[in-house]
């Protein structure tokens, strides 16, 4: 799927390797807010909201998105973005870095052999450059969530689990070790504040499971940004709420390999 086809619709996803029900989970509902593409002001800013609310951020960038031969995939890639030292700031602050690719291409429209090639620099550079960073516990999320089962298989076979899209956000918990595969959904160009409350209602509505936001930046920045104001209110709302946790995706996977 490309981020250009889903102007003003959500992405869909939910799917897994490795996932048994929810029932005996302390929360029935968990909510990871992903956010993509490694701006420096909004994924900084991001990082204050989520400490302020005592909660860790889950920010995946793009590995060379710093570098400069970075070319921008779209309009939504020029503001500033952050380097490594950034990352393992943030990082040390208790934050997810995660991968999101290495730059930023569709690889279901390359070669299989080239967009094998380039999940697998991606890991290497963050594996290099990310202290702490272990591929076999990171979550690989695709860019555009646009993925085949041929290139999830692959990246699978390095890190514990990938982010794509596909049929609905809301994926089972997952509760026991192995490889997973979770699916989130999207909105934009514009502002997803509304979306992300839409979204959020009805999840806190259902039975539960793990509701998964494909979120990028803050403001007036990236593509289908939410407000610095609205994030700090979902989440202070959040947190009251008996049954919901807020996590990280990283986060919530390592609960499963106890």
């Amino acid at each position: 799927m490309h981020r250009r086809s889903f102007i003003k619709t959500g992405i869909l996803g939910s799917m897994a390797v490795g996932f048994i029900s929810c029932t005996s989970m302390e929360k029935s509902h968990i909510i990871t807010l992903s956010f993509d593409d490694g701006m420096k002001k909004s994924f900084y800013k991001t990082a204050d909201i989520f400490e302020e609310n005592d909660l860790h951020a889950c920010l995946n960038v793009i590995a060379s998105g710093h570098l400069a031969g970075f070319k921008l995939p779209n309009e939504y890639h020029t503001d500033p973005r952050g380097d490594f030292n950034d990352w393992n700031l943030l990082r040390k602050r208790g934050h997810e870095i995660m991968p999101h690719s290495w730059d930023h291409s569709d690889l279901t429209s390359m070669p299989p052999d080239q967009a094998k090639e380039d999940i697998t620099k991606c890991l290497e550079y963050f594996e290099e450059h990310l202290e702490g960073f272990k591929a076999s516990e990171a979550v690989y999320n695709f860019a555009y969530n646009a993925s085949n089962p041929d290139l999830e298989q692959f990246a699978l076979s390095k890190v514990r689990a990938v982010r794509t899209g596909g049929e609905s956000h809301v994926n089972p918990i997952p509760l026991k070790a192995g490889p997973v595969r979770f699916c989130c959904s999207s909105y934009g160009p514009d502002n997803a504040d509304k979306w992300v409350e839409q979204q959020i209602n009805g999840f806190l509505s259902s039975r539960g499971g793990w509701l998964v936001l494909n979120l990028h930046g803050l403001d007036e920045e990236g593509w289908g940004p939410v407000s610095s104001k609205f994030l700090n209110y979902l989440l202070k709302r959040l947190v009251k709420i008996e049954n919901v946790e807020v996590l990280a995706a990283g986060e919530l996977l390592k609960r499963s390999m106890v």
